[in-house]
């Protein structure tokens, strides 16, 4: 294969073979190959080494796609694939045994077990601010779990898409995994087909008509739509760690990540002093301008800088001057930041604006960009009562020293994930889930929890014969005393009522002690073995 990404060239999947390719996949799936554990390994195993034999091409793609440097392109796409993938390579043999629920003296006798079977043909559909990570992540997740899975991959990282498809065709098995690239057109053919499991990423909007189209197949999804997540600064805390993980924070591929900080809310009190610390951090990230630094991607499309770019025009806030020597702020601030951006290279400056109040145009979606607005509040209730009068942020989070102060953020708030003095990270932490809630989505994955989200969880029984000697109450004709007895064998006792105190004979111990006096009495006079 070329060494040159120029070579790569993004083709859209006709639309009359996207049927036929959902079709291929069943046949693959229903050949029964990823009943073996080690086909699914050697499936893993040969992603793995897709992402790591390919590493210079993707960051490459990466470069041309969205300017991203070598180390974003490591740190943030390849490296969590790969090591998702190794995860559930370690994990697989484990995760999908048998499990047996916990014992009862009622159905224990039935050998109950629960089986972990692949649900069938899954459809992941990536997007473009992360194409790899959350693309190739949940398949990880199909892969393990048994399943044939289709991905389609964003039209708007060409070289990346173009890239990747070409290489599932050397690395995978084409039976059962194949990329489908193409725009709206494509998309909607594909979500008129039935699939098994549905994982997508990406608005809100967008999440509603996949939700949508999935409902008239009754097909199962996983939605991460992102939000507007917001960041509670304490200012009694070191602000200088604060403000360099915060601003580390936004601007890691340049603000278009869905758990990056969307505000910042922090007691009136304490604005100047967290600005101050953001100058200082900005010196430090980029010394010589952020026109000049080379850490900085650039926003994917035209369509997307414009969008930004129209938001500073449009903010209330003041920007501040982070951009030279003059320390000035308002209209000084707001003109620097918008002499650095350049349309043609897609570059917005990370842009800081304080004084911003929730009824300014920064603060009417997620901004999904580097611009970071600071709005002054009170008091913590109401950052609260903001945060909570707006959809479930994908994440939450809280800097501050004080137990108490984080407690009761937390407790108070609902988001898909919530970090203590830190921000984005989570969902690089082995065994935690990715996932939101409500309007920022619903379901998880990353390793074992996408293993989960592609697994069906099949019940089973093996009962023998001789059970009916407990349970034949359960056969008519029905009588008052069947229906004692079905109470006393299967009816809960409940707890004491509130004020009470708790009766040796209404506790379940005392009822399995008397099941087993009468299970000893049968067995000592013969009834069991002369059944069985």
């Amino acid at each position: 294969m070329s060494d040159d990404i120029e070579t790569y060239k993004l083709e859209y999947t006709p639309l009359d073979e996207i049927p036929k390719i959902r079709d291929k996949l069943r046949v693959g799936f229903s050949s029964g190959r990823l009943k073996s554990i080690e086909y699914r390994k050697q499936q893993l195993t040969q992603l793995m080494y897709m992402m790591k034999d390919n590493i210079g091409l993707y960051e490459q793609a990466f470069k041309k796609d969205m300017g991203r440097s070598s180390f974003e392109t490591n740190l943030l796409e390849l490296n969590g694939v790969i090591s998702e993938a190794m995860e559930s390579y370690q994990n697989v043999e484990k995760w999908s045994k048998p499990t047996v629920p916990p014992w009862t003296l009622e159905f224990s006798v039935m050998r109950p077990k629960v089986y972990k079977e692949p649900k069938g043909v899954g459809l992941v559909i990536g997007p473009f601010n992360y194409p790899i990570l959350c693309s190739l992540g949940p398949l990880v997740g199909a892969i393990a779990a048994g399943c044939a899975c289709a991905v389609k991959l964003s039209e708007m990282t060409p070289y990346v898409s173009a890239l990747t498809a070409r290489l599932f065709t050397k690395y995978l098995d084409t039976d059962l995994y194949v990329v489908i690239n193409g725009g709206i057109p494509e998309t909607t053919k594909i979500l008129e087909l039935q699939w098994d499991h549905i994982v997508f990423t990406g608005s809100g909007a967008v999440g509603k008509i996949v939700a949508t189209a999935a409902a008239k197949h009754l097909t199962p999804t996983t939605l991460e739509l992102g939000g507007q997540s917001p960041v509670f600064v304490d200012p009694r805390m070191d602000l200088k760690s604060a403000a360099r993980r915060i601003l580390w924070g936004k601007t890691i591929n340049v603000g278009q990540t869905c758990t990056c900080p969307n505000h910042i809310l922090v007691p009136s009190s304490g604005q100047d002093a967290l600005v101050n610390a953001l100058k200082d951090a900005y010196a430090e990230f980029y010394p010589n301008g952020p026109q000049n630094s080379d850490g900085l991607g650039r926003m994917v499309s035209v369509t997307h800088f414009d969008r930004i770019k129209k938001l500073v025009e449009a903010t209330h806030g003041t920007v501040v001057d982070v951009f030279g020597d003059s320390q000035s702020t308002g209209a000084n601030g707001k003109q620097k930041a918008l002499g650095l951006m350049k349309r043609q290279d897609r570059f917005i400056p990370p842009t800081i604006v304080q004084d911003v109040t929730m009824e300014d145009p920064l603060m009417q979606q997620e901004i999904f960009g580097p611009l970071l607005p600071i709005v002054p509040v009170k008091d913590f209730e109401e950052a609260i009562s903001i945060t909570n009068s707006r959809d479930h942020p994908l994440a939450l989070y809280i800097f501050s020293d004080d137990q108490k102060l984080k407690d009761q953020i937390r407790n108070n708030t609902q988001s898909g994930a919530v970090g203590c003095n830190e921000v984005c990270v989570h969902m690089a932490v082995p065994g935690m889930p990715f996932g939101g809630i409500g309007g920022s989505g619903y379901g998880s994955h990353t390793s074992k929890f996408s293993y989960d989200t592609f697994t069906h969880l099949r019940s089973s029984l093996d009962s023998p014969r001789w059970v009916d000697l407990f349970f034949s109450f359960r056969f008519p004709p029905y009588t008052a005393g069947k229906l004692r007895q079905a109470r006393t064998m299967l009816l809960p006792r409940l707890p004491p009522r509130p004020g009470t105190q708790k009766s040796l004979f209404s506790s379940k111990w005392f009822r399995w002690s008397f099941l087993f006096a009468l299970v000893g009495l049968m067995l000592k006079y013969g009834p069991i073995n002369r059944i069985s």
